[in-house]
């Protein structure tokens, strides 16, 4: 009974349920020959659903029962040959030609799968001749150079094709690859690093294969040397192979490999090892330093946090929290630092900051803390300056990472009054680092208010005598951050004795020194981010184009302090941080008790901000803030996606500017910063994709299937919680884009826009009430029939009554665009036309009203809805000529013709 289910579903097509049948019958059955016939039908079905495991596991099943089973052989074969098992598949179609040699069938299959096979060995065979022609060039020293590059490209590309991959390392190309790095030549070891690296992606046992036989040492130490393009090849490869291990990238099978089990935990394990003893070796680059900490970065922490598993993170903190510790606290000027770039102390900075983050519990964090706390009490010795300096640089070092941490270790006892100690100190590499970590400990106000109590003066004496420029401007940064930390610029403009411009014009001169390190100068751009904060700094600042270009520049390097920085330089200079309005009887009040009253400044005001903006955009600020967007989650911060989209709603402010926007990148700069950030950065950035959907032509301003991801922003803008200004240009924006095409009003309606357009069609204000009536209107022409049938008849039917009456309001263009909905509505839908009559009593006043309208654009929509009325229904009809409608059509028709 089943098996005739089975074959009753089989005919209908629907192969899930057939699978079902059988598979149920073979549980109850027990009689062999039946069991062949159940095994066969399966595997029709799983041939049918795309499954040929499954085909040709079923069939060989129905073959060891029963091996003359020609309908089980043949289905075999066929499953054999969609799985790329060609000589396999002509076994068994030959042995069903055998069986049945006239079954012209089976004939067609041997004929086409010999051609297969025949193609296969001829490919094969090139492909292996051109393997090893391309190795012989490559390894012989005398041909010719030209010949040498063709033939290394030409492997690359070969590597990067699973066929030839698989005939590289069928023919012994590992040992030759191993070969070419060995020449020690650098184009000869990009070649290989790069051949290797594509034979690795998507496949899991050759992977491993790679791993053993070159060896994670041979492979660390390839990446260790000071060649920016090796060591990046040699950290793609390692990166494919961790992939593969750790089971990403592309899901592919590969014959046997799908039957076998490879332990990679192991692996992965002796890798991550590897990496970290990289960190600490003297041997090692910095570009070598920077990989393997970029390595550590991309694949220690749990991509998703939803995840119970972060074994791999408390691995590397139990083995090498100190190692990474030890980076952080290298301080280049001294004679005994690691190899180091501009990256690499930030870049391990990044490193503790996400494995803090990726603890689980309470336990795990005091875990990490102790091990800090331990680490750092071993480097301070009174006796011992430069090992303190170290204790002192590392503190600073987690301040820029996990800075809750960062602040408990500045509560060990000692660290504060050792930091305050060292500025006093003669040696100027002692001031340098003392003065750097007083700069990061003083973004926590409890702590600047220490700072500023035993600090400040000697900050003041050290930018005031010292002659060396790095710690001068570190000096200077500190004065300007202990100024603001209290929320004034107070301490600012006493050390600066009012001339704050004297000091950005310093700043500015270091930022555009090109001759100073980018570590230094990212202190000059910090430097501005707080001067800037006086209206003076920032109208002379945009005026600096070099500056400005520099601060640009500075901008595209992989330092979050440096982003954070340019990004508040900028807020800064467009007036784009919020501001509390004064409150009028308030400031009476206040100088009526003769309190201090802040006025704003003339350059703060709304013509001032207008230049500076129009200062930047000519100085190209979007192609900079663009450039920014697109900086490593860990570099770019919520905080500063949130200073960035500030900037671009200032920038947008000016209708004609947004062109400009668009043509230099902002359209799609803004949509991951309306998507993802701190909530305040997502409605700004929200806002100033609605101003440019508002004016701008979609298809130019969004092309692609990037207009598609604006709507979700625009929509969240229909809040209550948002203002009306944030309200009307997302109706403008939607209104717009409801015009374009059906898939875009689709799009609308399915991120659940029409309820909240619909409140505004309430709206008392009447711009608000206007332009979502008008969106309203554009949403209407969909002519997708499953849109007008159920989406606009369940929801228009029930608030048809509104429509009609919008049409009778006295605000023009508001009666424009209900007028036109309802034109197109009843156009659609003849069963609108019969119920207008019944929603309200002032129908046909309002549609009198219409037809006699001064406006010809508003009276040609009331005569569309009378012409629909009419052709509706005949009796509807009747009813309309009875009336006063008559006399104003025959009115009307009686006129002078008018196109």
């Amino acid at each position: 009974q089943l098996k005739e289910e089975g074959n009753k579903y089989f005919q209908a097509s629907d192969y899930e349920k057939a699978v079902q049948s059988y598979t149920r019958a073979l549980k109850l059955n027990k009689d062999k020959a039946l069991q062949a016939v159940l095994y066969r039908n399966r595997a029709a079905c799983f041939l049918k659903k795309e499954e040929y495991g499954k085909a040709a596991s079923d069939a060989s099943r129905a073959i060891d029962i029963n091996a003359l089973d020609i309908k089980a052989l043949f289905r075999r074969s066929q499953a054999l040959e969609k799985l790329g098992k060609l000589d396999q598949a002509f076994k068994d179609a030959q042995k069903c030609a055998t069986m049945e040699p006239r079954n012209k069938s089976f004939q067609e299959t041997l004929r086409r799968l010999g051609a297969d096979i025949q193609e296969k060995l001829r490919i094969q065979f090139s492909t292996d001749m051109r393997v090893q022609k391309m190795f012989e060039i490559l390894l012989d020293e005398n041909s010719e150079k030209e010949k040498r590059e063709k033939a290394a490209n030409n492997l690359i590309v070969l590597g990067r094709e699973e066929a030839g991959a698989e005939r590289i390392f069928q023919n012994n190309g590992v040992h030759l690859l191993l070969q070419l790095i060995e020449t020690k030549n650098p184009e000869m070891i990009l070649a290989a690093v790069r051949t290797l690296s594509g034979m690795c992606i998507g496949h899991k046992a050759r992977a491993t294969a790679i791993l053993h036989y070159l060896g994670i040492d041979s492979i660390c130490t390839w990446m260790s040397i000071d060649n920016e393009e090796i060591s990046l090849a040699v950290c793609n490869l390692l990166q494919s192979i961790v992939d593969c291990l750790m089971g990403q990238g592309k899901e592919e099978h590969h014959g046997k490999e799908a039957a076998m089990v490879l332990d990679t935990k192991k692996d992965l394990r002796m890798i991550t090892t590897r990496l970290l003893d990289m960190l600490v070796s003297k041997s090692v680059s910095g570009q070598g330093r920077d990989r393997a900490l970029n390595l550590l970065n991309k694949n220690i922490p749990r991509k998703d946090l939803k995840e119970h598993d972060n074994s791999r993170t408390i691995f590397v903190i139990d083995n090498g929290l100190k190692k990474i510790l030890k980076v952080v606290g290298q301080i280049p000027e001294m004679p005994d630092c690691l190899p180091l770039t501009e990256n690499t102390q930030l870049t391990a900075s990044v490193l503790l900051n996400k494995l803090y983050d990726d603890l689980r519990c309470d336990p795990e964090r005091d875990n990490y803390r102790v091990i800090c706390e331990e680490y750092i009490k071993s480097k301070i010795d009174p006796q011992n300056m430069d090992k303190t300096l170290h204790a002192i640089q590392i503190v600073s070092g987690v301040l820029q990472g996990p800075f809750d941490l960062g602040n408990k270790l500045l509560g060990m006892k000692g660290v504060m009054e050792m930091m305050v100690a060292l500025c006093g100190s003669e040696r100027e590499i002692d001031q340098l680092v003392a003065v750097e970590a007083l700069i990061h400990a003083s973004t926590k106000l409890s702590r600047a208010t220490f700072i500023i109590s035993n600090g400040v003066t000697l900050l003041k004496e050290i930018y005031k005598k010292t002659k060396n420029e790095k710690i001068k401007i570190r000096a200077l940064v500190g004065l300007c951050k202990l100024g603001s930390a209290g929320g004034t610029d107070y301490g600012l403009r006493q050390f600066a004795e009012g001339s704050t411009e004297k000091l950005a014009k310093q700043c500015r001169k270091w930022l555009c020194n090109a001759s100073i390190d980018t570590r230094t100068r990212k202190w000059a751009v910090e430097g501005l981010a707080y001067l800037t904060l006086d209206a003076d700094v920032k109208d002379d600042f945009v005026e600096d184009e070099p500056a400005l270009q520099a601060m640009f520049e500075l901008a595209k390097t992989s330092d979050k302090t440096i982003l954070y920085s340019v990004a508040s330089a900028l807020v800064n200079c467009t007036n784009s941080y919020d501001t509390k309005e004064l409150v009028p009887e308030l400031v009476q009040l206040a100088k009526f008790s003769k309190q201090h009253v802040p006025e704003e400044h003339p350059k703060d005001k709304k013509d001032f901000v207008m230049k500076r903006v129009k200062r930047l955009l000519k100085a190209g600020v979007v192609s900079a803030l663009a450039c920014m967007v697109k900086a490593d989650s860990a570099i770019l911060t919520d905080q500063s996606k949130e200073l960035i989209a500030r900037v671009f709603l200032a920038l947008c402010e000016d209708p004609k500017d947004r062109g400009t926007i668009v043509a230099q990148g902002g359209g799609k700069a803004l949509i991951p910063l309306a998507l993802e950030g701190t909530d305040v950065g997502k409605i700004k950035a929200s806002h100033a994709l609605a101003k440019i959907a508002a004016i701008s032509n979609p298809d130019i301003a969004f092309p692609g299937e990037r207009v598609y991801e604006v709507v979700r922003p625009l929509v969240s803008l229909l809040n209550t919680e948002r203002d009306g200004l944030q309200n009307y240009e997302a109706l403008l924006g939607l209104t717009n884009f409801s015009g374009r095409s059906d898939r875009l009003r689709m799009k609308i309606v399915k991120e659940r826009a029409l309820p909240d357009i619909e409140n505004y069609m309430f709206e008392n204000h009447d711009q608000l009430r206007q332009a979502a009536t008008e969106c309203m209107c554009n949403l209407v022409v969909n002519k997708e029939e499953h849109f007008i049938n159920v989406l606009w008849w369940g929801f228009f039917f029930s608030r048809l009554k509104l429509v009609v009456l919008l049409c009778g309001e006295d605000d023009e263009k508001v009666q424009t665009a209900a007028a036109g909905a309802l034109a197109m509505l009843t156009a659609a839908q003849k069963k609108l036309c019969s119920k207008m009559t019944e929603v309200t009593t002032q129908w046909l006043e309002i549609l009198q009203r219409l037809c006699l309208h001064d406006n010809m654009e508003v009276q040609h929509r009331g005569l569309v809805i009378a012409f629909n009325l009419i052709s509706a229904d005949k009796e509807l009809a009747k009813k309309l000529v009875e009336t006063e409608l008559l006399e104003i059509l025959t009115f009307i028709g009686k006129q002078a013709d008018d196109p």
